[in-house]
């Protein structure tokens, strides 16, 4: 089982409340209990979520438990990564990576010009 303290956990139920309703961006993580790549990132997106709350929000929503909303979206691979805002998906990644490499390649997201 992943750990998720610290992170927002959205079902086909709450997810447009919890994403595309949100004020911030928001990061989706659409993980799964049996990913071993979802559980190597979890503490990364943990640590961001509480570095980085003024900036980014950070939801894990697992594929198995929302398989509709995996596919509106087009994931076909766990981890993927996804920023929304106002509503709309606006990047998309997908591999576990470090924390700063993830900073690096969101920083137009978190950062707009």
């Amino acid at each position: 089982m992943i750990r998720t303290e610290g992170l927002a956990e959205a079902t086909e139920e709450t997810f447009e409340a919890e994403v595309l309703e949100a004020a911030l961006p928001v990061l989706v993580q659409f993980t799964a209990d049996w990913c071993g790549p979802c559980r190597q990132l979890a503490p990364v997106l943990r640590e961001m979520a509480r570095e980085e709350a003024d900036r980014i929000r950070v939801v894990l929503l697992d594929v198995d438990r929302a398989p509709g909303i995996a596919v509106r979206y087009g994931v076909l691979a766990t981890p993927t990564l996804m920023v929304f805002r106002a509503g709309e998906p606006v990047t998309s990644l997908v591999g576990a990576r470090p924390k700063r490499r993830l900073l690096q390649e969101l920083a137009g997201v978190l950062d707009p010009a």
